[in-house]
């Protein structure tokens, strides 16, 4: 199975899992990212995916991903940021992750669609607020954006620094977004999109971890693993 699906978004989407491909340990085996895999591998795991979307490479718009709050309103190839929207049919928007939240969005009534990659530091900076405000832009109205929270790392199996946790609080994050060191990043999106004023019935969450065998995760893997796609198109 490629991709995983959120049963409330009716355009063509998925999260992919890690399975299907052809890349070797430690990328096993649908490694859709990163520099330490073989292009060709990543090329070949890129089209299977892909094609079982029926979309092709010369329809992605993806990023050159760097942590921030950045959203580019998309165009096919690699820019750089941390989300991507746009109101355009047939350019798909694609975000990598590994254990940070992938984020898609989508407003069926005025055809608009948005994609984020969501760290702790984005999510810190609200880049899933960002994108929903990106989204208006283009003519998106926030009681009909659904939202789609992939798969990401837990909070029991993601300790941060007493300094990430002490940021969240001055950035006037719930408690409930945290227990000690443990942070939930997940809890921490799903603030922001309400936040945002996205309706509670609208937010979809896979709520699973990375560190599952059907996953790439950074921290499971000390650092050398694959990367999955989460993608969205009109």
């Amino acid at each position: 199975m490629y991709w995983i699906k959120s049963n409330h978004i009716s355009t063509t989407h998925g999260f992919s899992t890690r399975n299907g491909g052809v890349s070797p340990e430690p990328f096993s085996s649908l490694n859709l990212g990163g520099t330490e895999d073989l292009p060709e591998n990543i090329d070949e795991n890129r089209k299977r995916a892909l094609t079982d979307l029926n979309i092709n490479m010369e329809q992605v718009s993806y990023l050159n991903q760097i942590h921030s709050n950045i959203v580019c309103e998309a165009q096919v190839g690699k820019q750089t940021g941390d989300a991507l929207v746009t109101n355009k049919k047939n350019i798909a928007l694609a975000v990598g992750a590994a254990d940070c939240y992938p984020v898609l969005f989508y407003d069926k009534k005025n055809e608009v669609i948005g994609a984020a990659h969501c760290g702790w530091k984005g999510t810190l900076a609200r880049i899933v607020e960002n994108t929903i405000d990106q989204m208006l832009k283009l003519g998106a109205e926030k009681q009909y954006i659904k939202v789609a929270i992939g798969q990401g790392i837990s909070a029991k199996n993601y300790e941060v620094s007493n300094d990430v946790i002490q940021q969240f609080k001055e950035q006037n994050f719930p408690e409930t977004c945290w227990n000690k060191r443990q942070l939930d990043l997940l809890k921490a999106n799903q603030f922001v999109a309400l936040e945002s004023g996205i309706l509670k019935e609208n937010i979809w969450s896979m709520n699973r971890c990375t560190t599952e065998s059907d996953f790439f995760s950074y921290r499971r893997d000390h650092c050398k693993t694959g990367r999955m796609w989460a993608i969205i198109m009109l």
